[in-house]
């Protein structure tokens, strides 16, 4: 059965795209590949607001997330932790051996600038990581607020996962002074699953050189020695990367700011939607993602009852809610290659659904 996917990942793939990774294969360590690896550089770059190079891994971003708190934390890593995927990078740590501080927020609150401070003051620290755009409930903190506060700390690494707003905001990094900035290809760059890309900082880099049981696969040390040749230190997963080539071509032919627009103004378009039925959003106001919408299902809708009735008769799905938010809330995502006239496809298609869908028995 086939159905068009408005969850927050993976998402639609164009047809352009997935016809660029049927390209013939070639050799990963040959001059070939050098050249395809060196010709996305520029642009690649030019998207992270980065001069360091742009490392691309052959995994989920979750593997460059794992190996980059290996790679430069001696002492010990604050966690900032406010949803889903924050916390689980708590856990990561923990399993890594690392020694490491679970700064917590409700879900759906923003990470406090001010808590970071007062955490990293204590000097107990050599590594904080941070998602930019939490979504499993759509809530997006204030990324220049953080790192401007994290500056002050010039012992401290950043790591920061911007896989689900990368490319559909400016996050300019060196200009935050973001040390790894991690995304993944599966979101608003609108691929398939399994490529992470990642910019890695020479402070970042130096401090790696130093840290003992890096591991090799995700070693930072490696990504950049490769690198310097130009290839990656192990296989390559190809197909994804004749699709990041193409999907560099549509994003830098539309226009960078244009797509910052383009994702702004169809997020607003959502949230609209949700706002006239009734619903409210989940997170903190002035904290909501502009790559997905997070509603409170505050009309005590049936979503699963919802859902199934927008995939059957629609041929689209949005989320039922993440973990513990399962059912209480949704999520709509309005990243990657969506328009104005998918979008409003999609709510034509919500409306309807929504006049057929039950609500849920109360307890």
């Amino acid at each position: 059965m086939s159905y068009k996917l408005f969850i927050p990942g993976p998402i639609a793939v164009s047809a352009k795209t997935l016809t660029a990774m049927t390209q013939p294969m070639i050799g990963h360590r040959s001059t070939d590949f050098v050249a395809l690896y060196q010709s996305l550089q520029p642009h690649l770059q030019e998207l992270f607001g980065t001069k360091d190079p742009v490392y691309l891994s052959t995994s989920s971003a979750w593997g460059a997330m794992e190996g980059s708190v290996r790679s430069v934390t001696i002492k010990k890593v604050l966690n900032c932790m406010n949803g889903a995927f924050s916390d689980k990078w708590n856990d990561v740590s923990v399993r890594c051996g690392l020694q490491a501080t679970a700064l917590k927020f409700e879900w759906g609150q923003p990470v406090d600038p001010e808590a970071v401070r007062k955490e990293l003051a204590t000097g107990a620290y050599d590594a904080i990581t941070l998602i930019h755009n939490e979504t499993s409930c759509g809530c997006m903190s204030d990324l220049p607020a953080i790192m401007a506060v994290v500056r002050q700390f010039p012992d401290v690494i950043s790591i920061v996962d911007t896989v689900s707003s990368f490319s559909a905001m400016p996050i300019p990094k060196d200009e935050l002074g973001i040390d790894i900035m991690i995304t993944g290809s599966q979101k608003a760059l609108a691929m398939p699953p399994g490529l992470a890309l990642l910019s890695v900082s020479k402070r970042a880099l130096d401090r790696a050189a130093k840290v003992q049981g890096r591991g090799y696969y995700f070693d930072l040390i490696e990504f950049q020695k490769n690198h310097e040749n130009g290839m990656t230190p192990s296989t390559p997963t190809l197909a994804l990367i004749y699709a990041l080539k193409s999907k560099l071509e549509d994003i830098f032919s539309e226009g960078i700011v244009a797509r910052h627009q383009r994702h702004a103004k169809l997020n607003q378009i959502v949230k609209h939607w949700g706002l006239a039925k009734g619903f409210v959003l989940f997170p903190k106001e002035g904290h909501g993602s502009v790559t997905l919408n997070c509603f409170a299902n505050t009309l005590n809708i049936d979503l699963a009852a919802f859902n199934k009735i927008l995939k059957s008769k629609h041929k689209l799905v949005i989320d039922g809610g993440y973990g513990k938010l399962k059912g209480k809330t949704f999520r709509i995502s309005n990243m990657g290659d969506e328009t104005e006239q998918t979008i409003a496809e999609l709510i034509k298609a919500l409306d309807a659904a929504f006049l057929e869908t039950p609500k849920v028995a109360a307890a």
